[in-house]
Formats: C-alpha cells, structure tokens, sequence
C-alpha cells in the first residue's frame, strides 16, 4: 500500500480511509506499507500501524525537496498538488521494496502517489481514486479571491487530464460514490468501481450526556471545503438565526483550525480546535449542520454525526454522495433562509429531531460498516480488470 500520508492518527479523511482500508484488508493479507510524510510522526503511529503491517516504511518530504518538486511540477505541466508528493529519492526508495518483498497487489491511495508505481507494470495495481480532485478545485476556483483563480483554474485543466490519464495505469480503480465516478473524465469511468467510506458504529455510538450546544460542525479546519462550510454558518446563517434565538450556541469543532476560522468565535460560536475525543461534541449537541459548499466526496462527519444519533441537516452537495432520504434521513437546505428554517423547527420539535436522528442512525447501521465495504476491495483485487 502506497499512502501519500501516515494513516494516524485520524485527522484527515484520506488517513481514516486509509487506516481503516489497511485494518481491514490486513485480515486476509499481509500488508506492506509505504507511506509519505510532510509533518513529525505522531509517537504512537508506527504501533498503532503495526498491528495490522508486516512492514512499515515511513519516507519524510524534505521542505525544500517539496518547494523545487512544485516548481518541476509548474514547467512540466504535472497538477501542482501531484508534483507536492512526488520525489525521486523516494520513488527509487519504494521501487526498491517493491522489487524486495514481490508483492501480489499494489494498492495506491489518490493520484498523488501513482507517480511512485507508474514504472511497474509486472504486477497487478490497483488505484483508490477516492475523491475527484478536479471536481473540487473547479469548484473552489469559483468562489476564490481573484488572485488565486488563475492558478486553480490551470491546476483544473491539469487534474482532468492527469486523473485521465493515470486511469490506464492501473488494473482496478475504486472511488467514494457514483457521483464522483461520473466525474472522472474517462470515457470508461463506470468501470471504476464504487467503495463508500465506512464508519466504525461500536465507536461512534449514541452517547447521552448533557446538551451544551444547539448545532456542531467538525472536520479538519484547515481544509478549505471546512472553512468555507463554516465561513457559510457564520456569515450567512447565523445572521438570520439570531433574529429568532439571539442565543444560539455552535461548536466548531476540529484540529489546526485557520485564522479565518479563529476569528469567527463570537458569544455564539465556539472554535475549540483539537479535540482527544470528538465524540462529545457530537453527544453535546443537539443538530449536526453541515452546509458544505464545495469539495466532493462521501462526508465522513455526516456518517459519525448519523452514527452517533444526532439528526443532520446538510446540503445537496454532500448529500449526492451519502444517498441519505431528504426529510426522513436527512434534511437538506438550499438557502441561508432554508438553513434557518430547518434548524429552528428541529430545537422546537423534540419528536421530529429524535425521528431524524433514529432515521439516520438506522441508514448508515445498515449501509456504511468499513468490514462489508472493504470485502468490495478484496473481490475488486481478485478479478480480472
């Protein structure tokens, strides 16, 4: 398995679903893994990965190594965000276990890192495409300062044609939804096959503590689909909320959140930053919103936050991906206004809020548990392409 980041701990989206794909698929095989690191190693990630790794190989990108492989990236015409991950040293590093150990299967997670694989062709691979990241960088470029779409706008054109192409490179490729298996520009995308993120439903279970807050959103705060999600409560819901319950209370909830996020606290927001156990800030509150604008893929926070029994109030956007029932998994809101609407009639209405939340813990019980999912892997790896 070749990871463009550490599986752990479980800050990320891409580390959850890595981890819990590795934790998995370790039942069944033996797994070597390389992963790519840009930060320090979190002290009890190598026993943590142990448990479920024959082997282990950890390669750091140097700083400098990273700022030269962007600007390669730059002249050469590679998607920036491909040219961040990929270094040479590395490549002959992981090349050189893969021609060591012989494995059975390559299993890559994201176009970052098939850079690193694209010179075997002896053994079968497999891509986990995960997101489409060119989807989620056209829609950020349309919402971003006028200084920075130049460059996300040719960051676009490069991903589609990079996530083209690498398409051909490996035997198998799975993806989070159907949606975003749509968006692949491919014109044999319905071969990429659909493997959902999971959730751990013994962790993420109905907890009954006090209730604190009235709405919480969590994720990693500096992804720029997180902030923007949050920018949209604060500055675009939370206005109009005000009107009808000036004492609103909503937890922001999420490691390394961003100076645009900080500064968002008020007397009605609350912007705690890391967290050791997320799951009282879904058991303290009493609405999960998540009005998340751009970005694509299956969100993991709904599947906890659904998990844990806590009725969901989202957008469509995210909800293309979860297939959750609008108005009895889900809601679903359209506008600010329709945002307000929604949340003030769940906190009048203890029997619709406690409906929504038996709804959607019920939804995602039945059909997001990582064992069942991660079997797709398993019989995708066994098959002729």
């Amino acid at each position: 398995m070749v990871l463009p980041r550490v599986p752990y701990p479980l800050t990320k989206g891409d580390k959850l679903r890595a981890y819990h794909h590795i934790k998995e698929l370790s039942t069944k095989h033996d797994i070597i893994l390389c992963a790519l690191t840009d930060e320090k190693l979190h002290p009890e990630a190598i026993s943590e990965l142990k448990k479920y790794c024959i082997s282990i190989h950890i390669f750091r990108l140097p700083p400098l190594g990273i700022f030269f492989s962007i600007v390669k990236a730059f002249f050469t015409g590679l998607p920036l965000q491909v040219g961040y991950f990929y270094n040479k040293n590395i490549e002959k590093k992981i090349l050189k276990v893969i021609e060591t150990s012989k494995p059975d299967h390559i299993f890559c997670q994201l176009i970052r890192v098939s850079a690193y694989v694209q010179k075997v062709h002896n053994i079968p691979k497999t891509l986990d495409y995960q997101d489409v990241f060119s989807k989620g960088v056209y829609r950020r470029q349309k919402k971003a300062a006028l200084l920075f779409k130049p460059v996300l706008h040719l960051e676009y054109k490069r991903l589609l044609k990079y996530e083209h192409n690498v398409f051909d490179e490996f035997t198998h490729k799975i993806i989070i939804s159907e949606t975003d298996r749509a968006l692949i520009p491919h014109p044999e995308n319905k071969k990429i096959h659909v493997v959902p993120n999971g959730v751990d439903t013994d962790f993420f279970s109905p907890k009954e503590i006090e209730k604190i807050y009235d709405l919480v959103f969590t994720g990693n705060m500096a992804y720029p689909p997180n902030i923007n999600a949050v920018e949209y409560i604060c500055k675009q819901i939370l206005p109009l909320l005000i009107k009808s319950k000036p004492d609103i209370r909503i937890l922001i909830a999420g490691t390394s959140p961003a100076k645009r996020i900080r500064k968002l606290q008020s007397k009605n927001v609350i912007v705690s930053g890391w967290i050791n156990d997320i799951r009282n800030c879904y058991a303290q509150s009493r609405i999960f919103l998540a009005p998340m604008q751009i970005g694509t893929g299956l969100q993991n926070k709904l599947l906890e936050a659904m998990a844990m029994q806590l009725p969901c109030i989202s957008s469509d956007l995210a909800n293309k991906a979860l297939n959750a029932q609008d108005g009895k998994e889900i809601i679903i809101g359209h506008t600010p206004q329709a945002y307000v609407d929604h949340i003030l009639n769940l906190l009048k209405d203890d029997k619709a809020r406690s409906t929504l939340a038996n709804n959607g813990h019920k939804f995602v019980k039945e059909n997001f548990k990582w064992g069942s999912l991660t079997d797709k892997i398993n019989t995708i790896m066994e098959t002729s392409p």
